[in-house]
């Protein structure tokens, strides 16, 4: 079983359901509304505990009424959540609109996210007795450095989920053993990936592709129903950690099944499948 330590987000999701997606200045009426937990880095936690890892998360919350609400979300799902602290304000909200092709649209603010910017001894402990660090870019970018750095210097591995595409410092790629991008994500990070040894690129419906020291492979999509493309990505990122033991082509493909069976459940964390419907499909795929 791998230790996992993620270093990341946690939001509320505030979920509009519609028919279709507003044009700008255009008001539509939607179907429904649900508010849940998530956040790249809850999900991405998870996704990693319920596909066989044991996890432990360091994140921040707010001191409003999601708070409480959003640490039991981790500890409902096994992961230990006593890296999480709580800053002053709101806690991180992301505010999501459905379509009824499962599309999304979706504007995350950052809240007690943002606060995050130091690891304290305990943390620094954690991600040096883990195997992997998983982090994204939800949270400063100066505190996945700081994290990465540790983690490398303790042999721990590091995954990086590169999005949302943003500015990082330029130590941070040296430091990254896996990252995982989409392809919008690989356009605008380009020669930046470079220095990584292994990247591994979501293309969606189509599943991915891998290259790195022994070069390329490619796992295709996952025909299914979609309802819900949210939290489609994480699941595909906390599977990968999660298997990551077992070599790239193990972990692509349960990273691409868990990405597909993700959609096709409303919600983000809620539509993570666990290992055994993983399993179930992989072995019907053989």
């Amino acid at each position: 079983m791998a230790r996992i330590a993620v270093v990341g987000s946690i939001n509320m999701d505030l979920v509009t359901r519609t028919n279709r997606r507003p044009l700008p200045g255009e008001t539509v009426l939607g179907r429904g509304f649900e508010m849940m937990p998530g956040g790249k880095g809850a999900n991405q936690a998870i996704a990693a505990s319920r596909t066989g890892a044991q996890v432990a998360f360091i994140g921040a919350t707010g001191d409003d009424l999601f708070g409480a609400e959003l640490r039991k979300s981790l500890t409902d799902n096994g992961i230990g959540a006593s890296g999480v602290r709580t800053a002053p304000g709101s806690s991180g909200i992301a505010t999501i609109v459905v379509d009824e092709d499962g599309e999304n649209t979706i504007i995350v603010v950052g809240g007690a996210n943002a606060e995050l910017t130091e690891l304290s001894p305990a943390d620094l402990s954690t991600i040096a007795a883990a195997d992997i660090l998983l982090c994204q870019l939800e949270i400063p970018a100066e505190t996945v450095l700081a994290a990465a750095l540790h983690a490398r210097e303790n042999k721990t591995l590091v995954l990086l989920n590169a999005s949302p595409a943003r500015a990082v410092p330029e130590q941070l790629w040296p430091a990254i053993d896996v990252v995982v991008v989409n392809e919008g994500e690989a356009a605008t990070l380009g020669l930046a990936l470079a220095p990584v040894p292994h990247v591994l690129i979501t293309k969606g419906g189509k599943g991915a592709t891998y290259r790195g020291p022994r070069g390329e492979l490619s796992h295709p999509g996952i025909p299914v129903e979609v309802v819900d493309t949210t939290g489609a990505g994480d699941a595909f990122m906390g599977t990968l950690a999660a298997r990551w033991h077992e070599g790239p082509p193990t972990a692509l493909a349960w990273a691409c099944t868990a990405g597909a069976l993700a959609t096709t459940t409303f919600g983000a964390a809620a539509s993570i499948p666990t290992a055994d419907r993983i399993e179930r499909v992989l072995q019907a795929e053989d």
